[in-house]
């Protein structure tokens, strides 16, 4: 059995496919399946079952590549080791966080990471995907969503608040819904929908309530639909923290405050590989991310008790 084979066996499954592996490993597809084949052929039995989308372990190859992943990890830590020796805290962090959320809250704490680590190479994408999650250029990811894939080790960086608000402007000439059912006939501000309609769900005790909603503006860029709040476009359905101040203010004005409105899940997740080798750099960054987001969720603070899907 050779190293190289089957350090490649884990590429392969990391990747889902041989075509993906070979374009991670910078190889052939025939450089690819030769070294899977060899591998095979040394073990004797069948490591990978080949579907119509992507390739999955059988039991063997399962086990496998639990020892070619920590072969892989040790490798990287022996080279992390020798390269910074004697030097600060280098490395690169990939970092995927939701376009509202890291916009709006997460871009101050990355600055002031930058400052405390001017070694580390910050890779920050504003995305909001939530297939592929972790990919090989991304890290950590921070996401909201009902449940974190089982796939994933997934930290709790606790509940998202979305409010109901207008501004005053717009609640003194139309009022504010005091219902689902008025909500529904009102211009909604809202972030990106999937289709036409929108589903909201509001629960109230025992109480749980559906809306079919079609917002008149829609976003993922949540500064702008600050603006359109503002401006008395409609009633925003965003995170808390999007309109904090102005609701502080007197500026903006909530509705349906009993209510606890969910859109697009009701928990935020950091997500990471599991089995992936983590850097000095990389842990550094989900210490530090974690020890700003946790004392703000367990205070209520708008920091944490909001996010953008």
């Amino acid at each position: 059995m050779e190293l190289t084979s089957l350090t490649v066996l884990v590429d392969i499954l990391d990747a889902g496919n041989l075509s993906q592996a070979a374009r991670n490993l910078k190889m052939t597809r025939a450089n690819v399946s030769y070294h899977l084949h060899q591998l095979e052929k040394s073990v004797g039995v069948q490591l990978v079952r080949r579907t119509t989308r992507r390739v999955e372990p059988t039991e063997v190859g399962l086990r496998l590549y639990a020892h070619g992943r920590a072969i892989q990890n040790e490798m990287l830590a022996a080279r992390e080791t020798i390269a910074t020796l004697g030097q600060g805290l280098q490395g690169r962090v990939g970092l995927s966080v939701p376009s509202g959320y890291g916009q709006m809250v997460m871009s101050d704490w990355l600055i002031d990471f930058k400052r405390l680590y001017p070694g580390i190479v910050l890779d920050v994408r504003f995305e909001n995907r939530v297939d592929d999650l972790i990919r090989d250029e991304v890290d950590i990811a921070i996401r909201v969503m009902p449940e974190p894939p089982p796939t994933l080790v997934a930290r709790d960086l606790g509940s998202v608040r979305y409010i109901a608000c207008a501004s005053r402007g717009y609640a003194e000439a139309h009022g504010l819904p005091q219902d689902f059912e008025a909500l529904q006939a009102a211009p909604v501000i809202t972030a990106g929908v999937v289709g036409k309609q929108l589903r909201l769900r509001g629960y109230r005790g025992d109480q749980r309530q559906e809306a079919m909603l079609e917002p008149t503006l829609i976003s993922e860029h949540f500064p702008f639909l600050r603006q359109g709040i503002l401006a008395g476009l409609g009633v925003g359905l965003v995170p808390d923290y999007v309109v904090q101040d102005a609701v502080s203010s007197g500026e903006v004005l909530t509705t349906l405050d009993d209510w606890r409105l969910s859109i697009f899940g009701t928990q935020m997740f950091m997500l990471y590989m599991p089995n992936r080798h983590q850097t000095r750099a990389v842990r550094t960054c989900i210490d530090y991310l974690l020890g700003r987001a946790l004392p703000a969720a367990e205070s209520g603070a708008p920091a944490a008790a909001g996010s953008a899907p």
